[in-house]
């Protein structure tokens, strides 16, 4: 692993993981000796999350950790929604290479059977596993550079991604049964898309997302969850 790829990474999880507060200064010479990294790679890193959005510039120079309203993180997550539904629409649109599509049936073959055991026997990191690759896969079937990028710029806060809040669900049998819901989404927006149905594709993609805005209100309004969901205590009242 490269010096700089270790300064993006380590600088991102002590930002999700509270290890610095919203507000705080961040200090190059402490954050070199916490890390163990040179300031060099460092200041790029400290450069890349401004630009996600995770750390803003201030007045006396340098970067802070940043806070989010809980509107604020709604605001992502429909973005997110909204991209996703357009790569989606575009799949259906313009047609997907046939390894592609049969890449991605794997993949929901493989949810199917995760989620059709009891919701207390599901292979839950399993699960997270196969609806990140889903979700990565989604983005390219279109095959626009454009929209993946965009749709990794929106999902690089912890909270707009779409396994954000799945942390919170281990322990909670009726908030996890929410994932079969959303694994119904992911069977239709790919029938979707293999019957070149854009409209139907966008919807469904769009849907989908807004089930991590009910999750968000949820596990919002329990301080024991928020603590398991990286980056929300970055969240604001």
């Amino acid at each position: 692993m490269s010096q700089s790829l270790k300064a993006l990474l380590g600088l991102r999880d002590l930002v999700y993981s509270g290890g610095v507060a919203p507000g705080e200064r961040l200090s190059e010479v402490a954050l070199s000796e916490r890390l163990g990294l040179s300031r060099t790679p460092l200041r790029a890193a400290l450069a890349r999350l401004e630009q996600e959005g995770l750390l803003e510039q201030i007045p006396s120079g340098g970067f802070a950790v940043r806070s989010f309203t809980r509107e604020e993180v709604i605001d992502a997550i429909e973005l997110r929604g909204v991209l996703e539904g357009t790569a989606a629409r575009l799949a259906a649109e313009r047609g997907v290479p046939p390894a592609r599509m049969v890449a991605i049936r794997n993949v929901v073959a493989e949810l199917d059977a995760i989620v059709a055991v009891p919701v207390d026997a599901m292979d839950f990191d399993a699960y997270v596993a196969r609806n990140a690759s889903f979700h990565d896969m989604l983005t390219g079937l279109c095959g626009s550079a454009i929209l993946r990028r965009e749709i990794e710029r929106s999902v690089a806060l912890p909270f707009a991604g779409p396994s954000a809040f799945l942390n919170a669900q281990t322990d909670i049998p009726a908030f996890r049964k929410s994932l079969v819901i959303g694994q119904g989404h992911h069977r239709a927006i790919v029938e979707a898309i293999e019957l070149r149905e854009g409209a139907r594709a966008e919807a469904v993609a769009r849907e989908h997302a807004r089930l991590a805005r009910a999750n968000l209100i949820f596990v919002s309004g329990d301080r024991d969850l928020m603590a398991r969901v990286p980056g929300l205590a970055l969240m604001t009242d």
